[in-house]
């Protein structure tokens, strides 16, 4: 599995996981590939350091045969690396959060009220004005199906820890 930064046209950094070079370069061929923040499809690889894990380094010959024979392992390990994944120790992720605050800190809580106040300003009753809150999925589903531009925010629950 090779881990990749990249960066779309508006300069957002986030990661992409590939099975390889190939994988990567096809599904940006095919526009497979789009940034977690804006959407766009524009996405480039930036300069990354190389990871080497020496404490657990194998010397087997047959290491790399056992990578390839084995591809549903990387799977597993990319779950357990995504959930084992601490804001302080992880600058992307850390640089995620910030974002997302900034935006809370720059729209309107309207808690519960979330879809009421969404679809009041799309039907141009109220004020347009930045808003989060709160709905269920299934009031999202149809908030969406209505046309109005929603957007989950992510990484809720750890807001809640610093990121210094």
């Amino acid at each position: 599995m090779k881990v990749f930064n990249l960066k779309c046209e508006q300069g957002h950094p986030f990661e992409g996981w590939f099975k390889s070079h190939l994988a990567f370069e096809d599904q940006r061929s095919r526009g497979l590939l789009t940034c977690p923040f804006c959407d766009s499809r524009s996405v480039e690889k930036t300069l990354s350091a190389p990871r080497l894990n020496l404490s657990g380094a194998q010397s087997s010959p047959n290491a790399a045969a056992d990578e390839v024979e084995k591809p549903e392992m990387a799977a597993e390990i990319q779950a357990s690396v995504s959930a084992a994944i601490d804001p302080k120790s992880s600058p992307t992720l850390a640089q995620a959060l910030k974002v997302v605050r900034q935006l809370l800190e720059h729209s309107e809580d309207v808690g519960d009220r979330f879809a009421q106040e969404a679809r009041s300003m799309h039907r141009q009753e109220a004020p347009l004005r930045p808003i989060h809150g709160s709905t269920s999925l299934e009031t999202a589903r149809e908030l969406a199906d209505e046309g109005l531009p929603i957007v989950p925010i992510p990484f809720a629950g750890l807001l809640k820890n610093s990121l210094h």
